[in-house]
């Protein structure tokens, strides 16, 4: 009789093949494989539900331009580009168009310092100002008393203990993007915006200056997002002794092979710079100004300031290998940046009940789903991930073994619910593991 496992087995490798073949993908960074959905748990009839969604936002005008990627078991699963480069231009959107990652950066900067542990160089309860002298006598801005008068300044306290690295890691250092109580004092300073691209200055040079401001908690007493990861990087610098960009692109990108990750566009990239746009009030997109946060700095500007919280540029197939990386407890192809243990612990909730109300727990660097009900979204307990000012977002679910991004360049997205549906629309692929199909 006819060995029916070996034919079963031979007919989906080759289902596999032509499906690979077909729509032209050569898996994450041109160098992890590819196959068909169903050999990995996934419907290909479903992915076409995502497909069909995003294309009838692009249709309607809601965003310029996307590329979708979803991964399961190292090996690339769905990897589509819709839309426009740019619009104006007629540019067809390609797969590696390179985006603006913005706080996707901090997932990058956060691996940088547990590498760093690992060696010994840092410790998580280390003081900031062991790296950073300026950090050694911090404040904290109060809101004025009830019932001041319009105008009346903040009251200004020294902080109660001293900043550390794990309150950098978690959000927890008080430090915001400069909305609080002092905001009049940040905008004097030139520090009120996550946008850093800009600045003709190195990112030391700014973090001593945002350390003479007042922040906008007490350290470890509430969850605020801001300029930690900013911080963070030159704690990286002074650790390493490499300038944040040198650290990333040898400890990081060159290692995982992610050619075309950078702070900074070299010359004969810009062609593959994504367009940002901006949503208009009456619902469609316009293209965002120049300079600023819309086309920005990355080509032309200073490129003196890396910022480890909003800096970066990358693509989807550089990116999940990051990702994947991550996803495989700290290895990818035989180069190992964090041990498995290391992966676990930044994964893992720090911050009890201060992010989310605690709906979420968050890590060392990442949003991190402890229950799927709490949580109120598809997902799995230990899933990790974050997003982007950009209107991007990417997730890991060791669960279920994915690895899933979207990339976009809309900014401020209007009330666009993309992201949300994109989630919803990858786990509703999932029909069974990963592995044979079944």
């Amino acid at each position: 009789m006819p060995d029916r496992s070996a034919t079963r087995s031979r007919g989906i490798r080759a289902a596999a093949l032509a499906w690979a073949l077909a729509c032209g993908v050569r898996g994450v960074g041109g160098q992890t494989p590819a196959a068909a959905p169903e050999s990995l748990g996934l419907s290909s009839q479903r992915l076409e539900r995502l497909d069909r969604a995003v294309e009838e936002y692009v249709a309607r005008k809601r965003i310029a331009g996307v590329v979708v990627f979803v991964a399961r078991d190292g090996t690339t699963a769905h990897f589509r580009s819709f839309g426009r480069l740019d619009v104006e231009r007629g540019v067809p959107m390609p797969r590696d168009a390179i985006f603006r990652v913005a706080s996707m950066s901090k997932a990058v900067t956060s691996v940088g310092a547990l590498m760093l542990m690992e060696e010994g160089r840092l410790l998580l309860e280390d003081p900031v100002a062991r790296f950073l002298p300026s950090f050694a006598h911090t404040t904290v801005a109060l809101p004025p008393p009830e019932g001041s008068a319009p105008g009346t300044p903040p009251r200004i306290v020294p902080a109660r203990r001293a900043i550390t690295i794990q309150d950098l890691l978690t959000h927890t250092s008080g430090i915001s993007y400069g909305d609080g109580p002092a905001r009049a004092q940040y905008q004097a300073a030139g520090i009120d915006s996550w946008y850093l691209a800009d600045k003709n200055e190195t990112i030391g040079q700014l973090v001593d200056r945002l350390a003479a401001l007042p922040f906008d908690a007490q350290p470890g007493e509430k969850w605020i997002y801001g300029f930690s990861d900013d911080v963070l990087g030159r704690v990286i610098e002074v650790a390493s002794g490499m300038s944040l960009d040198e650290f990333f692109r040898r400890r990081i990108f060159e290692p995982l092979h992610m050619p075309d990750t950078s702070f900074f566009l070299p010359p004969d990239k810009r062609a593959r710079l994504a367009t940002v746009y901006s949503a208009t009030a009456s619902g469609g997109i316009a293209r965002a100004p120049e300079p600023g946060k819309g086309q920005g700095d990355y080509v032309n500007g200073p490129r003196k300031c890396f910022s480890g919280g909003a800096g970066l540029l990358s693509t989807a197939a550089d990116y999940a290998r990051f990702l994947q990386m991550l996803a495989n407890g700290g290895e990818l192809e035989g180069v190992r940046l964090l041990s498995p243990k290391t992966v676990e612990l930044a994964t893992a909730n720090h911050v009890g009940s201060l992010f989310r109300e605690g709906h979420m727990g968050f890590g060392l660097g990442f949003e991190i789903t402890e229950d799927v009900g709490r949580g109120m979204e598809l997902s799995s307990p230990g899933a990790y991930g974050w997003g982007s000012a950009y209107y991007a977002t990417y997730w890991v679910d060791p669960h279920e073994r994915l690895v899933a991004i979207l990339l976009a360049q809309l900014v401020p997205p209007g009330n666009i619910d993309l992201k949300e549906k994109f989630r919803n629309l990858v786990y509703q692929a999932l029909v069974g593991p990963p592995g044979p199909a079944r």
